[in-house]
C-alpha cells in the first residue's frame, strides 16, 4: 500500500504517530510531501535515520525548504520505480525534482521546493539553503518529463501549492516563490491528473483534488 502524509521536521516522535496510524507495514510505502527533515546531518537526526532504516517499509519523500540540500544532493542518485532519486538509507529515498515515479500501478509526479518565509531568522550553510527555490535545470527536467509522459499523470506530489490555493487558504503569497508557485498554477491547469498531495502550511485540507496534508495520512 502507499501512504502519503505531510511534514515531519525531522521529528521521531512526528512521523512515528503517523506510521502507527495508517498500519504500515512490510512491503509498504511512506511518501512525505516535503519538509522530511531527517537529513540535517545532527547527531539526533542520524540516529533517528538510524531508526527508520530499520523499519520493514519504504520511505520517499520530495524536498521541502527545510531541508539540509549540500547533504541531500551528496547522496547517490540511484534509479527508484522508474525515476531518479537520492538514496539517503536502503529505504529511504528524495524523489528528485521534476522526475516521475511509477509505484505499485500509479504515476507520481514530483517536484519539490518552497521558499522559507522565515529566512530572516535563519543562517545560511546551517538552518538555511539558497537551494530550497527550484533553479532552470529543474524545470527543464520538469519540462522533459511531462512531455514525454503526455502531460498525463496519476498524482502530484510537492512541497508547496499553486498560487489559488494559497488565496483559498487565506494567505497572501510571497512574491520570492512566485515562480514557483506561479509555475504550479499553470501546471494544475495543463496537466491531466487524479490528485494532488502538497504539504508546507501545516494544516490538513482537502480541496477535492489537491490535498494540503500536515497530520493527515492518507491512502493511495
Amino acid at each position: 500500500m502507499i501512504y502519503i502524509t505531510g511534514d515531519t521536521h525531522g521529528d521521531i516522535n512526528d512521523i512515528t504517530p503517523k506510521i502507527n496510524k495508517c498500519g504500515i507495514s512490510q512491503g509498504d510505502i511512506l511518501i512525505v510531501c516535503g519538509d522530511f527533515g531527517f537529513t540535517l546531518g545532527s547527531y539526533q537526526s542520524e540516529k533517528a535515520l538510524e531508526a527508520l532504516s530499520a523499519m520493514p517499509f519504504t520511505i520517499a519523500f520530495v524536498d521541502g525548504n527545510h531541508e539540509n540540500f549540500n547533504r541531500l544532493y551528496s547522496y547517490p542518485v540511484e534509479e527508484f520505480c522508474g525515476g531518479k532519486a537520492h538514496r539517503v538509507r536502503k529505504n529511504i529515498f528524495h524523489l528528485m525534482r521534476g522526475e516521475c515515479f511509477e509505484i505499485e500501478g500509479h504515476s507520481f509526479f514530483c517536484f519539490g521546493g518552497a521558499y522559507s518565509v522565515d529566512k530572516g531568522t535563519r543562517y545560511e550553510g546551517i538552518s538555511w539553503w539558497p537551494q530550497e527555490l527550484p533553479g532552470n535545470e529543474d524545470y527543464d527536467n520538469a519540462k522533459s518529463t511531462l512531455e514525454r509522459l503526455g502531460y498525463k499523470v496519476d498524482y502530484v506530489l510537492t512541497h508547496t501549492v499553486p498560487e489559488s490555493f494559497i488565496h483559498r487558504l487565506g494567505l497572501v503569497p510571497d512574491r520570492h516563490d512566485a515562480e514557483l508557485t506561479g509555475y504550479f498554477e499553470w501546471l494544475y491547469r495543463e496537466l491531466d491528473f487524479k490528485k494532488w498531495y502538497a504539504g508546507h502550511f501545516h494544516v490538513d485540507n482537502d480541496f477535492g483534488n489537491l490535498y494540503i496534508l500536515y497530520e493527515d495520512v492518507v491512502k493511495i
